[in-house]
């Protein structure tokens, strides 16, 4: 399904609330691993290096499969992984038209089944 002008645009702005929101939790996630390391102390600190390093690496690459360049025709499928993945809410749909949110409805009901 394609949105329509009105709805791509609801879709920016969505986009950029659950980029900061998913910044935000692996932030706090990037601190977990540094307040460890800190408790920890240890002599070899290359494993800690490591940790720090993967869960920042991965998280860019998620980060930019996601909202690197999107293309208005990724804009639906993109909304519902929000929605699978728990970064948006189906409160966060109210901005989009109701034939918007009846089809993100319906698919993410359909997903969620599998």
């Amino acid at each position: 399904m394609d949105f329509s002008k009105a709805d791509n645009k609801v879709a920016r702005k969505l986009f950029e609330v659950a980029l900061q929101r998913e910044l935000k939790k692996e932030m706090q996630a990037f601190s977990e691993i540094l307040d460890q390391w800190k408790t920890q102390q240890p002599e070899d600190n290359k494993a800690d290096y490591y940790k720090i390093f993967t869960a920042v690496t991965d998280f860019d690459k998620h980060i930019a499969r996601r909202y690197d360049g999107l293309r208005n025709s990724w804009f639906f499928d993109t909304v519902i992984a929000m929605l699978l993945d728990k970064t948006i809410t189906e409160s966060d749909l109210e901005g989009f038209s109701e034939e918007a949110k009846s089809g993100i409805l319906m698919v993410l009901k359909f997903r969620q089944q599998d």
